[in-house]
């Protein structure tokens, strides 16, 4: 009997000692496996800027392919849907409309806004506070019927003066095609969309007013000018030096194939910086 209680006795003793050494690998508090770790306050937030270009050819005017020294008194663009993205991989329009991005801001509302005539170069959209800091490389767009104001029920429309060898035909265009657009990281002499913690940056929408009138300070076979309409078409549509027309009246008055010109660019009016968007028409 003492020896089976010597055994005994010693067992005991052993799962004492086994519990407390396991005690002692223990973590000093239990994990919570369904609390989010904090965002580190490293990354931070801060404010994006978003805004239109025209660039200079819509503040100060263009001369075209064909030689006609173009002013604009206002460009309207509207724009809704706009949203911008930290995408990783980095997002490359070659890889269509779907992307992969870990942080997103959209800018709510639908804006008119006068390329031609802005208190702010570029002109400023809209911001939103509270953004993730990072690299915002891709940004997407539509552009929309204004449903008020000057341009209600257009999406872009042109104001302006045309002037070549003492003629002047004044202008109103009219487009009514709404298109979306999607595009990667913004193209140009600086980098943009990179928002540190506590501080601004800007998410920039470009508009290319060159490509539908083309340049004259560029060889007229250069690819901007072989694809631009330029002015020459729209003055001879022109009665009593004036021209206010839609792109339905333009379907009309222009031959096929400025035409075709003329809505192919309109797809394309959109862009980052130099950075070619997907674009697809909405109407």
């Amino acid at each position: 009997m003492r020896k089976e209680v010597r055994w005994a006795v010693a067992l005991v003793v052993l799962a004492l000692l086994a519990s407390v050494a396991i005690a002692g690998c223990a973590p000093e508090e239990p994990v919570d496996e369904e609390v989010e770790a904090p965002v580190s306050e490293e990354v931070g937030e801060g404010t994006l800027v978003f805004v239109a270009d025209g660039e200079e050819h819509a503040r100060d005017g263009t001369s075209s392919k064909d030689g006609w020294d173009i002013t604009f008194e206002h460009l309207y663009v509207t724009l809704g849907d706009i949203t911008t993205y930290q995408t990783d991989p980095p997002y490359d329009t070659d890889d269509g409309w779907d992307l992969e991005y870990e942080h997103k801001v959209e800018l709510p509302g639908v804006h008119t806004i006068d390329l031609a005539d802005s208190d702010s170069d570029p002109a400023i959209v809209g911001e939103v506070d509270g953004a993730v800091a990072g690299h915002y490389n891709a940004t997407s767009w539509s552009m929309l019927r204004a449903d008020s104001g000057p341009s209600e029920g257009y999406a872009i429309m042109f104001v302006g003066t045309a002037e070549k060898d003492g003629e002047v035909v004044d202008f109103t265009l009219r487009f009514d095609r709404e298109i979306a657009y999607q595009g990667g990281e913004y193209v140009g002499d600086v980098r943009k969309g990179i928002l540190e913690g506590g501080g601004e940056a800007e998410i920039e929408m470009t508009f290319h007013v060159d490509h539908f009138f083309g340049r004259a300070d560029k060889d007229p076979d250069d690819d901007l000018n072989v694809a631009a309409l330029g002015f020459d078409p729209l003055a001879a549509a022109a009665v009593g030096g004036s021209l206010d027309v839609s792109l339905g009246d333009l379907e009309d008055l222009l031959s096929a194939e400025d035409y075709a010109k003329l809505e192919d660019i309109l797809v394309h009016f959109g862009h980052v910086g130099e950075g070619h968007c997907l674009a697809k028409p909405l109407s």
